[in-house]
């Protein structure tokens, strides 16, 4: 078992919507699934590792990519076919993802 994280990266285009709690949810692969819900981490930019604050984690489940729904996409602050077109580019072979719920600590 993993240690368990101490801060979590986006790509700068979605800060925005995670600042003004639009995103409150991000679809990651194993390798980043070790969050653990009630703890805090530090929100990074990747491209520059900006930081832009903390996020509280929720909740880590299990997600199918084939299962990623309308309410997923609203979630992300994106459309489904925008969504899931993300994700294929991130995780292009991957089918086990995870869906891990955050909110911005004020």
């Amino acid at each position: 078992m993993s240690a368990t994280p101490t801060e979590i990266t986006f790509f700068e285009r979605l800060i925005p919507s995670i600042l003004e709690e639009k995103k409150v949810i991000t679809i990651r692969d194993e390798s980043e699934s070790d969050y653990k819900p009630g703890s805090i981490v530090e929100l990074f930019a990747n491209e520059h590792r900006t930081h832009y604050g903390k996020l509280k984690i929720i909740a880590v489940s299990p997600l199918c990519y084939d299962d990623i729904n309308e309410y997923h996409a609203q979630q992300e602050g994106m459309t489904l076919p925008v969504l899931k077109a993300l994700i294929k580019d991130i995780y292009p072979t991957t089918q086990s993802l995870y869906l891990i719920e955050y909110q911005l600590v004020k």
